[in-house]
Order: structure tokens, then sequence, then C-alpha cells
């Protein structure tokens, strides 16, 4: 069910975001800018990056390097595998604790025409790092699980 909401949320966000610049590319050359569609496209857009990373770790397709794991027996593959798991927990967790940090800095600060808050465009970060924890602990779950039906 999350998936699809994430899915969902991804595609208005970018559908939004082509209406937007579209709408501000007519009226800039009908000679009455909207200037604030600068601003509210570059929120949409680091949102919509954020759940598209994730959803994209959910299909294991986010970038990682096979060199290394194509050279081992099935064993050590699975071990090395988890490991990374770990690691990128770890990392991700990490992230979180500075994005929140750097969100709650960013509150005061007014952004351009919109006047809008510094923290809803670093929020992204905050709930991106979040769902791909998720992810990585559903999958680290699962792989361990596999491990243990061998």
């Amino acid at each position: 069910m999350y998936r699809r909401l994430e899915f969902a949320c991804a595609v208005a966000l970018l559908v939004a975001i082509v209406v937007l610049v579209a709408v501000a590319s007519v009226s800039r050359a009908a000679g009455s800018p909207i200037i604030w569609s600068v601003e509210i496209a570059q929120l949409l857009f680091v949102w919509l990056c954020m759940l598209a990373a994730d959803l994209a770790l959910q299909d294991g397709r986010h970038f990682r390097l096979m060199a290394l794991l194509d050279g081992l027996s099935p064993n050590r593959r699975r071990v090395l595998e988890g490991l990374n798991m770990v690691v990128v927990i770890a990392l991700l967790a990490f992230l979180w604790v500075y994005a929140w940090r750097n969100m709650v800095l960013m509150h005061p600060r007014l952004i351009g025409a919109t006047q809008m808050h510094g923290s809803l465009i670093h929020a992204s970060m905050v709930v991106g790092l979040v769902l791909l924890l998720r992810t990585a602990v559903a999958q680290l779950y699962r792989h361990v699980r596999a491990r243990g039906g061998d």
C-alpha cells in the first residue's frame, strides 16, 4: 500500500512540475511571468527526487557496484550483501541526523517571492531518508530471513 501511495505522489509531483513549467513558460511568453514558479518547481522537484530514490531502492534499481560481488561464492556474496545493507542503514541514519539539524536551521530562512520557509525544501531530505531507511531495514530483514530459511 505504501509503495502505491509513494508512486502516486511521485506521479502527481511530476505532473505538477510539468504543468507549472508549461504555465510559467506560456505566461512569460505572454509578458506576465509567474515570479514564484521556479521556487515552487524546485520544491516539488526535490520531493520528487527523494520519492524516486526510495522507489528505485525498493525495486533494487538503485545504484550499486556488482564487480566485487560477481567474483565471490554464493555464501560469501550473501554475507557481503548483508554487511553492505548494514553499512547503508548506518549511513542513512547518520545522514538523517544532519538532515534534521539542517531542516531546523533552515526554517527561519524565507525563500524568494513565495516567502516560504527553507525548511519545506530541506524537509524532503528528512522524509526521504526515513523512507530509504524503512526500505533498507525491510530489505535487510528479508535478507536475514531468507538466510534462515536455507
